[in-house]
């Protein structure tokens, strides 16, 4: 793993444009907003299955190295353009529980899911700016015809019965496009 996947996730924002700011913090439905935003708003699933973590997820979510779980990942676009890559993880335990659901959920939004629930809990945002080397940069511009220098990110863990889903929403160039 390299030092840039280990480097903190943070409570604050610094350094980020305004335009990007008012997408990280707020903390409703990213679907519900994009949504509002675009006549043709859809979930693209790239990614499903029982994987390793890395190794900052591991923590949080409270899985062992080299312990399974469910890792999701989708884009969220906006007509034919990706706005959003997103990345969630459940530990295996966890699919049993509250999230055993998760598996069909096919090209249907996470975000659905979690706020129409009001027993859903979420904890802080934190957020992070990736460049090249990170894993979630580079998932997250395999759709984008031009690299940019640096994505920003955020994430929060959800609970229900005391069980947790974390997701990382990846920013893409193409969400400022879209209407304030």
């Amino acid at each position: 793993m390299t030092s840039a996947q280990q480097s903190a996730w943070y409570p604050i924002l610094v350094s980020n444009s305004f335009h990007y700011r008012r997408w990280l913090q707020d903390r409703g439905s990213l679907t519900r907003r994009i949504q509002l935003r675009c006549d043709n708003f859809r979930v693209q699933p790239v990614f499903q299955a029982l994987a390793t973590v890395h190794g900052d997820e591991r923590k949080v979510i409270g899985v062992r190295p080299g312990e399974l779980a469910l890792i999701r990942e989708v884009y969220l676009y906006c007509g034919d353009i990706p706005v959003v890559f997103a990345h969630s993880v459940v530990a295996r335990k966890d699919l049993r529980g509250a999230w055993r659901g998760l598996n069909g959920l096919g090209n249907r939004s996470l975000g659905t899911v979690l706020f129409t629930n009001p027993k859903i809990k979420r904890t802080p945002l934190v957020f992070k700016k990736l460049s090249a080397g990170h894993s979630l940069f580079d998932h997250a511009c395999r759709r984008l015809l031009l690299m940019p220098p640096s994505l920003w990110a955020r994430r929060s863990l959800f609970t229900l019965h005391g069980q947790s889903i974390l997701v990382t929403e990846v920013f893409l160039p193409a969400i400022l496009d879209l209407k304030q």
